[in-house]
């Protein structure tokens, strides 16, 4: 049987992400991607899970982003049917604001590929079967969730930049938000990353950051940051 999963998408450039699709697409999963900035968002109740995009806003900018404020109530009507969730970048923020944690600027910008560290409960956590205990993270944040955590909330992954790379909720297993932007790391989308956001990545860290480098970095690890979301696409489906 086919399953089907929504998927929120957040901004017209920022896209659904060659990696994820390509899974959606082995697995004979079907997704249905929702443009939230424009679309309305229909009843969740035939998906089998919850897919949550990062994007260019930030958590607490439901003014300029007024989209947020239906998304934010919809992502609460889900967790609280205990539908499966998975949450790259904003959608991991919004997975952890859901469950009372706090937003806030990151340590620095933490931008391209990073080495990420599995935690204790990260390496006995379902969505990380098979991963090793280090891996590469693609990257594209100045915000991030800060500790402490809520109680229900644990932390799966960790690194340098951020303390707080992937979350779960206690006994919802299910339930997961990862910082990275992993669902987009494949060489192309990144490249088109860069071109949208190259003002914005031009006023970051005094203008330290190499867009050549970055790409350079993402094509260096094409293969394990791939197959790290192939396996993570593939653990979450059993949860739904």
């Amino acid at each position: 049987m086919t399953k089907r999963l929504i998927v929120f998408q957040h901004g017209p450039l920022d896209g659904t992400g060659a990696l994820l699709l390509d899974s959606a697409r082995r697995h004979k999963t079907q997704l249905t991607i929702i443009e939230v900035w424009h679309q309305p968002i229909p009843a969740l109740t035939p998906y089998a899970g919850l897919i949550v995009l990062g994007g260019g806003a930030n958590i607490n900018q439901e003014r300029r982003y007024p989209f947020l404020r239906t998304e934010k109530e919809r992502i609460a009507a889900s967790i609280a049917e205990d539908r499966p969730y998975l949450g790259f970048c904003l959608g991991h923020q919004l997975l952890a604001e859901a469950m009372g944690a706090k937003i806030g600027d990151n340590l620095r910008a933490s931008l391209g590929v990073i080495r990420g560290f599995l935690t204790h409960m990260g390496r006995e956590h379902g969505i990380f079967a098979g991963f090793e205990k280090t891996m590469p993270l693609f990257k594209w944040h100045t915000q991030m969730v800060h500790e402490p955590l809520p109680a229900p909330l644990q932390i799966l992954a960790t690194s340098a930049d951020c303390p707080v790379e992937a979350i779960s909720v206690r006994d919802r297993p299910h339930l997961v938000g990862l910082q990275s932007d992993s669902y987009a790391a494949d060489p192309a989308d990144v490249a088109a990353w860069l071109a949208k956001d190259e003002r914005w990545l031009a006023g970051l860290n005094n203008g330290e950051i190499d867009p050549t480098a970055i790409l350079t970095h993402v094509q260096r690890y094409r293969e394990a940051l791939r197959d790290d979301f192939a396996r993570l696409f593939t653990n979450f489906l059993k949860y739904t």
